[in-house]
């Protein structure tokens, strides 16, 4: 009985065994079919987006190519063979996401395409990739609005999607993501305030919002997010106070609120944030003094607070952060000496305090010795380049332009041998170029323009073989023509204007970019390899002979003012005008009872401007100019005669080809006039009032327009010494001859900068084109013109006062409006890429120009120069382009246009 139980038993668990072997068995085979089904699905999708380079032979060998997948190019498999890791590092020719299903990968956990060239939108079904934890797609061409099915991806840690082109709020959807610990959104088009959704990313290290569309102010649930050690939220239009809230995020080790529009002081509420290295709060509006609170960041190595309206002298507190190695205090309103404790930086290797009031001494920056680049330019430093500077052998760059810097350029600079941009311009060196600058192997920018150095040029600047830009202008070297200059083979931009040169020119040079010989004493003829450089000015000296044919090869060459007897080559590009014998004049007082003397005044009256009427005359020799007629009551008042004298002391200094020329002026008890070149098409104000002068006024003549005023402010600025601060830039004032070519006229308000005055005034200027800074400030600058200059570009565009435009700017609803919409409806949209191209590039500077906060306007020069770069060819659609996305950094970089 027991042996028949034992056996009964026995043959029960038996079954039991080999049901649990069937089961297994079937479990593992349906595992099987399941991972080959799903290789088979990954091998199929790869094949498949043509993104992987294989041969008819491979693609038709599905077998092979299940087996092999894992070899190929950034592909990475798991333990069961599929694919858990996509990582693509070249570029793919015309990759679109939807080539790649990504259903087909359920294992994947890491998937990285970035600077790939994809193009196109993110798939909706990435949201199926359930295991992923790092996701990459960044640098590429991705467009549409981030897709909310990413809120499945519940196990990311790792999100970048940063340097596309998305648009759109950021997804609430996104604070399902709970695991993230890095998420960067940088460099696209979102816009809409920051979420307080984000808040729930509590595990986050690393949040990038930089160079995007968002604005409003930093919420106070940011405050949340504890473990972040790099916060950026710079280059968008968030506004308001630094909120205290911040001083809760204690292991934040970066934290970057550059060029946005916050504004106040610096709150003490940072001084808890102990562990920064890196602080920048570059491009806002803060101001007062920098508070002593700063002291507690002890670890800080890089600190920007450029381009704000910071005031007051360096805090001693700041000096004791010894661990700086960056340190940036450019264009504030600083003002004292330089410290002598700076010398405690000794760790410092890039150093800018330009653009501020700072006097002294900087003998004590040769305790410096690690920095490597030096800019204190546009302050009010006097004295003589001091011989400790001999020290700094680590610089590469340095920049002591606009001071007070006196005597001899010291042989010592010699030790200086790393340096590659050296620019002393606008002081007052004196003396002969000393010849140790030969010694400066390194160097590709060498500026030492609008100084008092006289001789001749040494003879050893061949030696510096590296050098692309040498600006010597206006200062007074003599001698011929310096045979070294000849032989700079890399050379881009030669500038030797306004000096004493003289005897013939060279026959022989290698073809530069940009040569400007104008305003010396050249004479002889024009040599045929001349015709090889791209701009060449040669104009306002003694040049005679035949001008050569080859200088229509050139992009633009201006010969003006010259002896040139022969005829003139018919080149668009050559602009000429001969020493006119009928009014040689050079600025020469005109004999009362002469040109004022014409008949038919009204039928030649022109306008009556803001200090007098003007009229189209003719001189004896037949020559028809513009005068400007004080009448008899208002050259009595003071006020108008200050105006009167005002613009010819300052037309008498400048020349310039966009800038009206004066020809001559009367001073007398009872009449004074200006006598100007002729404009024959008036002001760009009649020109647009007019529609069929509006509609011969052309797209291109219109982008011409804006280049030529932005040459002759830049100048006025940055090329005159000193500077001119116009004051009245308006379409009224800017005038247009028969070429289409424009002048800044009307001087009565202008005013020259004097670096050691307020430059305080009281308001000037026509209404509608003043900056708005002057309703509560009376310090006048430069910047002033630049919105001024905005409003007349944007102007050319529209075809009218863009006073509408202008009270949209800092609203939301700027997003909403394309540009085409607002372009003057007189002239037909272009369809040429080109002119589409500079219309936008227009509409891009004159937005940056009329920026609220004058710090963050480009200067004008910066402006010039964005239109002069050449650009890649690129396809840009009007329509599709908001007057909101003008403002953006990423058109902003695209032009090449900077703040300072």
């Amino acid at each position: 009985m027991n042996l028949r139980k034992s056996l009964a038993y026995n043959f029960y668990g038996l079954k039991i065994w080999v049901a649990f072997l069937l089961v297994l068995v079937f479990i593992l085979g349906t595992q099987s079919a399941t991972t080959v089904s799903q290789i088979q699905m990954e091998a199929t999708a790869i094949l498949n987006s043509g993104w992987w380079d294989t041969s008819y032979q491979e693609r038709s060998d599905a077998q092979n190519n299940i087996k092999r997948r894992c070899d190929w190019r950034g592909i990475l498999c798991n333990e069961d063979g599929s694919i858990k890791e996509i990582n693509m590092k070249s570029p793919i020719l015309d990759a679109k996401f939807s080539a790649l299903k990504l259903s087909a990968f359920q294992s994947l956990e890491i998937l990285v395409l970035s600077s790939i060239g994809l193009r196109g939108t993110v798939p909706v079904e990435i949201g199926l990739l359930s295991k992923l934890t790092h996701l990459d797609l960044s640098s590429n061409y991705l467009e549409g609005s981030i897709p909310p099915s990413l809120q499945n991806l519940t196990k990311l840690t790792h999100l970048d999607l940063s340097f596309n082109m998305f648009k759109g709020n950021i997804p609430p959807s996104l604070q399902n993501l709970t695991k993230l610990t890095h998420l960067d959104l940088a460099s696209n088009y979102l816009e809409g305030n920051i979420p307080p959704s984000l808040q729930n990313l509590t595990k986050l290290t690393h949040l990038d919002l930089s160079s995007n569309i968002f604005e409003g102010e930093i919420l106070p649930s940011l405050q949340n997010l504890t473990k972040l050690t790099h916060l950026d939220l710079s280059s968008n239009y968030l506004e308001g106070n630094i909120p205290p809230s911040l001083q809760n995020l204690i292991k934040l080790t970066h934290l970057d609120l550059s060029s946005n529009m916050f504004k106040g002081n610096i709150p003490p509420s940072l001084q808890n944030l102990t562990k920064l290295t890196h602080l920048d709060l570059s491009s806002n509006m803060f101001e007062g003094e920098i508070p002593p609170s700063l002291l507690n960041l002890t670890k800080l190595t890089h600190l920007d607070l450029s381009s704000n309206m910071f005031e007051g002298e360096i805090p001693p507190s700041l000096l004791n952060l010894t661990k700086l190695t960056h340190l940036n205090l450019s264009s504030n309103m600083f003002e004292g000496e330089i410290p002598p404790s700076i010398g405690n930086f000794k760790q410092l290797k890039y150093l800018d305090i330009s653009h501020n009031s700072f006097n002294g001494s900087i003998a004590l920056l040769g305790n410096l010795t690690q920095l490597q680049v030096l800019d204190i330019s546009s302050n009010m430093i006097q004295g003589s380049i001091p011989r400790e500077l001999r020290f700094l052998k680590n610089l590469t760059r340095l920049n002591l332009s606009y001071n007070r810097f006196r005597g001899k350029v010291l042989p010592s600079l010699e030790n200086l041998t790393k340096l590659t941009t050296l620019d002393l311009s606008c002081n007052a060196l004196q003396g002969e170029i000393t010849h140790s600058l030969g010694n400066l192997k390194q160097l590709n920018h060498l500026d030492i323009s609008n100084n008092l150095f006289n001789g001749s040029l040494p003879s050893n600047l061949d030696q510096l073989p590296n050098l692309r830009v040498l600006d010597l202008s206006k200062n007074f070297i003599g001698g011929t023509f310096p045979v070294s200059l000849r032989n700079l083979s890399q050379l881009d931009i030669l500038d030797i204007s306004h000096n004493l040169l003289l005897g013939p020119l060279p026959s022989t040079m290698f073809p530069f970019l940009t040569v400007d010989l104008s305003y010396n004493h050249f004479s002889g003829e024009v040599p045929y390899s001349f015709g090889s450089f791209e701009r060449l000015y040669l104009n306002n000296n003694n040049l005679t002979g035949t001008i050569p044919k080859s200088l229509c090869g050139s992009g633009y060459v201006d010969i003006s003012y010259n002896c040139f007897k022969d005829l003139i080559p018919h080149c668009s590009n050559i602009y000429t005008r001969n020493k006119d014998e009928c009014i040689n004049i050079s600025f020469n007082k005109f004999q009362h009872g002469s040109p004022h003397k014409t008949k038919n005044r009204e039928r030649h009256f022109i306008v009556i401007g803001a200090y007098g009427s003007v009229y189209k005359a003719q001189l004896p020799c037949g020559k028809v100019v513009a005068l400007k007629k004080l009448h008899g009551y208002e050259a009595e008042i003071p006020s108008f005669d200050e105006s009167f004298r005002n613009e010819v002391k300052i037309l008498c200094e400048i020349k310039h080809r966009h800038i009206v020329k004066l020809y001559g002026f009367c001073l007398h008890k009872r009449i004074m006039f200006l006598i100007y070149q002729y404009m024959e098409r008036g002001s760009l104000f009649s020109i647009l009032y007019d529609d069929v002068e509006a509609i011969e006024f052309s797209w291109r003549k219109r982008v011409n327009f804006v280049k030529g005023v932005a040459f002759g402010l830049s100048y006025l600025h940055h090329d005159s010494l000193p500077p001119i601060v116009h004051r009245d830039v308006s379409s009224g004032n800017i005038l247009l001859n028969s070429e289409w070519e424009p002048s800044v006229a009307d001087f009565g308000t202008a005013r020259i900068l004097q670096y050691e005055s307020s430059n305080r005034t009281i308001v000037a200027g026509t209404i509608g084109y003043i900056a708005p800074e002057l309703a509560y400030t009376m310090v006048v600058n430069e910047k002033c013109d630049v919105y001024s200059f905005g409003v007349v570009a944007l102007e050319t565009l529209v075809g009218r006062h863009p006073g509408d435009i202008l009270a949209l700017l800092q609203s939301t609803s700027t997003k909403d409006i394309k540009l085409c919409q607002v372009l003057d409806k007189r002239l037909s949209l272009p369809n040429n890429d080109i002119v589409i191209r500079d219309i936008i590039r227009v509409a891009v500077l004159a937005f940056a120009c009329l920026n609220l906060n004058p710090c963050l306007r480009p200067t004008m020069k910066s402006v010039s120069k964005s239109f002069v770069i050449e650009l890649p060819p690129f396809s840009i659609l009007l329509s599709g382009v908001s007057l909101q996305q003008l403002m953006s950094h990423e058109l902003k970089a695209l032009f090449h246009i900077a703040n300072l």
